[in-house]
C-alpha cells in the first residue's frame, strides 16, 4: 500500500547545537535528496525549541529514520505524518528520538 502523505522529521537544538544540527540536517538532505525546511533560531508554530524540518516522503522514511536515529548526535528529534489532520499528526501520531517535549498544540485550534 502506498500512503499518501509524507513525514516532517524536525530536528531541535539550541544556541549550543545549532551548528551541529545544522550539519545533520544538510547530511539527510543531501545524503537522501530530501527537502530541507530553514533553521529557525527561535520557536515556530508548536514547537518548543528551535528547530529544522526535512520532508521526507514514505517511500524513504526507512531509510532516513535508520540513519536519523544513528547519527542525531543526541539531539531531540519529532517526526509526524502529514496526513492532513495537523492536530491528530502531532498529537497523536508522533514519534519522538531523545526527549519527549510538550507542544504548543493550541495553534492548531
Amino acid at each position: 500500500m502506498v500512503c499518501p502523505y509524507d513525514y516532517h522529521v524536525h530536528f531541535y537544538f539550541d544556541q549550543n547545537t545549532v551548528t551541529s544540527a545544522r550539519q545533520i540536517c544538510e547530511d539527510v538532505r543531501d545524503k537522501f535528496s530530501v527537502p530541507m525546511g530553514r533553521v529557525h533560531e527561535k520557536n515556530v508554530g508548536p514547537h518548543p525549541r528551535w528547530s529544522c524540518v526535512l520532508t521526507v516522503p514514505v517511500e524513504k522514511f526507512g531509510d532516513v529514520i535508520s540513519w536519523v536515529s544513528l547519527n542525531r548526535a543526541g539531539l531531540t528529534v519529532f517526526i509526524h505524518p502529514n496526513t492532513g489532520d495537523d492536530l491528530k499528526d502531532h498529537r497523536d501520531h508522533a514519534i519522538w528520538m531523545g526527549e519527549m517535549l510538550a507542544l504548543d498544540l493550541t495553534v492548531f485550534d
